[in-house]
């Protein structure tokens, strides 16, 4: 495994590929940003025709641009999608036309309270057209007649979703989501984005148990797409998270699943606890990011949300602040750390039966207590295998074992191990 600081520098170049791109929620910007991260992970890339009837929703036409602007008089232009693509409001209609600028104002959206920031806003569903734009800049348009040019495309053509599949030693799965729909913003959303791809390498160097399967999708219909065309695929889903805002230097928040009492939800709290991390634990809400579709009641799957600090929780939020000097490398190898770190206890966490349960089992003849000898834990490890065969009643779980015992997960499972080796626990 690289250094932490390698790793981190390598997703911070992922983001700064990546921050260029034109994303919506279809459209080539989705294509093009799924090539890149394709160059890192191999996808499986789907296109789902516009019209497709997904559960309540239905798939909407493609949205594509090629240039905006808002010229004076002079042709000089003073907005220019070309310099950010967050200067045109996303799924913006076509318009070309001139008007003076006390018309153009109401197509116009800024941020008064950072006059310097340029807002991200969208219209997915209904047909606007607009642009976003500095107050500072607005402040500086004298009033006069203004060329205005949208090329932009609506028209049927599909939504576009990748999946990379890590092989487990079972067919039961743990789902990764991020979202890929956002033009250029670090923290939300390809912080998120660059944190999967590393995870996913570093576990297909591993053989994991579970399947870890990644979901790369635009926000909201390309998580209930995923849903609709995997029904089949949905009760193999024991685990889940979804990944954004994984960049800022904010604390760490987990967000719990629906049920808030799943394996996840007490995997992260765990992890987070006792790496003595700062960090904070926030229940379920039916807002937010893609969590909220896998936690529908219809499906209810245990799935939680990772970030640092939560969305709409930062000033630098849907703005142009959010660019890659945002986001940190260190930050980022923080958050994979901890999502290497949980999905290690996941595919750790068994349930153990113990073969001599009457009465404690003699450890030393079995070389147990000889294996400790020298080791600066030797009390805790001895500790940990009296606990782990006093719960190893097929009712308990090691992860029940370490939260009941206080002692770390990764020592327990280590006991564990060694009670496996000598035949007194069986899975």
């Amino acid at each position: 495994m690289a250094p932490m600081t390698a790793v981190g520098d390598r997703m911070h170049a992922l983001v700064e590929r990546l921050y260029p791109l034109c994303r919506s929620i279809t459209g080539d910007g989705v294509r093009a940003t799924l090539d890149i991260v394709g160059e890192y992970v191999p996808l499986q890339v789907h296109e789902v025709p516009t019209g497709t009837r997904v559960l309540d929703w239905t798939v909407p036409q493609e949205w594509n641009i090629r240039d905006a602007y808002i010229a004076d008089t002079a042709g000089h232009r003073v907005v220019d999608f070309a310099a950010s693509s967050l200067h045109v409001l996303g799924y913006s209609v076509p318009v070309a036309a001139t008007m003076p600028l006390a018309e153009l104002r109401g197509h116009l959206h800024t941020l008064p309270d950072h006059p310097t920031w340029v807002p991200y806003r969208t219209s997915y569903y209904t047909p606007q057209w607009g642009f976003c734009l500095a107050q500072e800049t607005l402040d500086a348009m004298p009033d006069g007649e203004y060329e205005v040019r949208i090329d932009s495309t609506l028209a049927d053509g599909h939504l576009t979703y990748a999946e990379h599949v890590v092989p487990g030693q079972v067919a039961d799965e743990v789902i990764v989501s991020c979202h890929v729909c956002h033009p250029s913003l670090a923290n939300d959303n390809l912080a998120g984005v660059a944190v999967a791809v590393f995870l996913a390498r570093e576990l297909a160097q591993r053989s994991p148990y579970y399947t870890y399967r990644f979901i790369f999708a635009p926000g909201t219909i390309g998580a209930i797409t995923w849903l609709a065309r995997n029904a089949e695929r949905v009760g193999r889903v024991r685990h889940g998270l979804v990944l954004a805002c994984a960049g800022d230097r904010g604390r760490l928040t987990y967000k719990q699943s629906r049920r808030g009492d799943a394996e996840i939800d007490r995997v992260l709290q765990h992890v987070l606890r006792t790496s003595e991390r700062p960090h904070h634990v926030t229940g379920f809400t039916p807002y937010g990011y893609d969590e909220r579709q896998y936690c529908s009641p219809g499906f209810d799957l245990g799935v939680g949300s990772l970030t640092r600090t939560p969305y709409a929780g930062y000033p630098e939020y849907h703005t142009s602040a959010d660019n890659p000097d945002f986001v940190s490398p260190e930050t980022m190898a923080d958050t994979l750390a901890v999502c290497r770190e949980a999905f290690a206890v996941l595919d750790r966490n068994r349930q153990y039966v113990n073969l001599s349960p009457y009465g404690e089992p003699q450890l030393g003849r079995r070389g147990l207590y000889d294996s400790l000898g020298g080791r600066s834990d030797a009390k805790q490890a001895q500790l940990a295998m009296l606990w782990v065969l006093n719960l190893s009643d097929g009712e308990h779980s090691l992860l029940d074992v370490a939260e009941r015992s206080g002692l770390a997960f990764d020592t327990v499972a280590a006991a564990a191990d060694a009670l496996h080796g000598a035949g007194l626990i069986k899975a």
